[in-house]
């Protein structure tokens, strides 16, 4: 279980993210590794294919961060571990929300070899919905180091103006060309924090808090997990849509429909039925 402590609290309100060990067991890391090859050749446990699906088997370049959207559709491992009730719970406690449901969350394989992502901010992809903001929970399977292509955050970044969405997210010739734009109209210089985490390790971050990922310099694949997080009162926006999440949205409602987007903690005690 996540226990958050005031240190976590402090960070988190401080530099944007916080660190919170010990979330996955062995086991659990195992089970979870052992999905990566299964869902990007396209073997879905479920039958339903991820809402997006970013790199496939002999179809995309091996130098290419791989990364699949909403594998918790196609995978109950997967499933497992995005929707747990904890990440929800600390995830609203960190961001002052009553609750938190699903976003979408992200399965992200960076082998040696493979490319950057765009540092970028979260809520930058956000207008569909109502309040545009996303709090995120980063799990990764793998031991990371500053060369493996690991997560890395950029200390405050959190309290800056929300920016358009990046220009290139997936290998860009210069992961860091939009927060260096964002960064001299913030009239501030980036102190950008590589994460190295031991494997079964979190890392909480504000929607607002810039990050994104370098090259994989290693010997070692870098995986990790990722759920994405909104308030459990979010709606989807009356006039903003989304080419894929949008899909979603009932004919005369704004509801957040809980079969796609599930509540996974209230404090009123509340979690949508069909998780268990």
């Amino acid at each position: 279980m996540i226990e958050l402590t005031e240190d976590h609290k402090q960070a988190f309100n401080r530099d944007g993210f916080a660190i919170v060990a010990g979330v996955l067991d062995a086991e659990t890391i195992e089970a979870a590794r052992a999905k990566f090859p299964l869902l990007f050749q396209g073997k879905f446990e479920t039958g339903v294919q991820p809402d997006e699906w970013n790199w496939r088997e002999g179809r995309d370049s091996d130098q290419l961060t791989r990364q699949i959207c909403n594998g918790w559709k196609a995978d109950r491992t997967v499933a497992a571990i995005v929707l747990r009730e904890d990440i929800g719970r600390a995830c609203a406690s960190l961001r002052g929300w009553p609750g938190a449901r699903i976003n979408q969350d992200n399965v992200i394989w960076k082998p040696p070899g493979s490319k950057p992502l765009g540092f970028h901010q979260d809520d930058s992809y956000q207008d569909w919905i109502s309040p545009t903001e996303m709090m995120t929970c980063w799990i990764t399977l793998d031991d990371t180091t500053a060369s493996g292509g690991t997560i890395e955050y950029v200390r405050g970044s959190h309290t800056w103006p929300k920016a358009p969405p990046i220009a290139q997210f997936h290998a860009p010739d210069d992961p860091l060309q939009d927060l260096k734009s964002a960064a001299k109209s913030a009239g501030v210089a980036p102190d950008i924090i590589p994460i190295e985490i031991p494997a079964g390790s979190a890392v909480f971050h504000h929607g607002r808090t810039w990050h994104g990922s370098r090259d994989n310099r290693g010997e070692a694949p870098r995986r990790s997990l990722i759920a994405h997080c909104m308030s459990s009162e979010a709606e989807h926006h009356p006039t903003n849509v989304h080419t894929v999440y949008s899909r979603y949205k009932r004919q005369g409602s704004l509801e957040l429909d809980e079969s796609f987007f599930p509540i996974l903690w209230r404090e009123d005690g509340y979690r949508s039925a069909w998780l268990p």
